[in-house]
C-alpha cells in the first residue's frame, strides 16, 4: 500500500483541528500531541510542538506503507534503473519508518501505517496534496515512480509532475530555488465556491483566484494567527 500522509507541525493544534474538520476532514486518531486526520483520499497528521520552535508551523512530506521490509526492497529495486533512491529501515527502537532520501539531498519518511481503512465519512472531494519543491524536478520525479507513486498528466510539458498514490493522496514536485523542501495543500473535485461558502460561514477567512490553470482557494494559516504570510491553498481539480 502507498497512501500520502504529510505531518504539519504546529503550536495551535485546535485551530488546525478546527480547520481540518470544516474543510470536510475525520480525525481518526487523537493523541495529546498527535492527532491524525482523513480526507477521502490521503492523510495529515499534526504534530504538537512548543510556540516559537524552529519547524512550528512546517510541514514534513511523506507517506505510509503496509510492509516497510518490502517497501524498502522495492523501492531500491526500481531506483537502481536510475541511480537513486536510496530506501534505508529505520531500526524498530527508534520508530517503525523506512527513510528516501532523493539525489538532491532531500529526505522523507515513509511510515508504517498504524490503520489502514480510509474514513468513508470525510467529504468526498477532498484530497491531501504533499509538495516537492526542488532545483532537480526530473530526479525528485524518478524517486516518486520508484517508490511506487503513479504519475498523473499535467497540463504543461514543463518541470512540475503529478503523482498519485494507490491508497489516497497526491504528490507534486515542483521547481524551487535553494535547498529542497516541502510544501502542504489540497485538492478539490466539488463544487469550489460552495467549498468556499461553507469555510466562510464557519469563520474561516477565505478568497478565491481565477487562473488560466484553474480555479484556487486561499484559506487563512492557522499558524500566522492575522499576521500577513502564505495561505492554505486549496485548488480545483476535474
Amino acid at each position: 500500500m502507498l497512501r500520502v500522509r504529510p505531518i504539519h507541525f504546529t503550536s495551535r493544534l485546535e485551530q488546525w483541528e478546527r480547520l481540518l474538520t470544516d474543510l470536510g476532514m475525520i480525525k481518526t486518531l487523537h493523541d495529546d500531541t498527535w492527532r491524525e486526520f482523513d480526507a477521502a483520499s490521503g492523510r495529515l497528521a499534526l504534530q504538537h510542538v512548543p510556540a516559537g520552535a524552529e519547524n512550528d508551523g512546517t510541514s514534513s512530506f511523506g507517506v505510509e506503507v503496509g510492509d516497510l521490509e518490502e517497501f524498502a526492497r522495492r523501492t531500491n529495486l526500481a531506483g537502481l534503473e536510475s541511480g537513486s533512491t536510496p530506501a534505508q529501515l529505520i531500526p524498530a527502537d527508534i520508530g517503525d519508518s523506512c527513510r528516501i532520501t532523493g539525489r538532491d539531498g532531500f529526505s522523507f519518511l515513509a511510515d508504517k501505517a498504524a490503520h489502514f481503512a480510509q474514513c468513508a465519512d470525510a467529504d468526498l472531494g477532498l484530497s491531501v496534496v504533499a509538495v516537492w519543491f526542488t532545483e532537480d524536478t526530473t530526479a525528485a520525479a524518478e524517486t516518486l515512480r520508484s517508490i511506487g507513486a503513479r504519475p498523473r498528466p499535467v497540463p504543461d510539458d514543463d518541470e512540475t509532475a503529478d503523482f498519485t498514490a494507490k491508497n489516497g493522496g497526491v504528490l507534486m514536485v515542483r521547481p524551487g530555488n535553494g535547498t529542497a523542501r516541502s510544501g502542504l495543500g489540497f485538492e478539490y473535485t466539488g463544487d469550489l465556491s460552495a467549498l468556499r461558502d461553507r469555510l466562510a460561514a464557519a469563520g474561516h477567512q477565505v478568497s478565491m483566484t481565477e487562473e488560466a490553470f484553474g480555479r484556487t482557494l486561499h484559506v487563512a494559516n492557522p499558524d500566522l494567527a492575522g499576521a500577513d504570510g502564505p495561505a492554505l491553498w486549496v485548488s480545483a481539480r476535474h
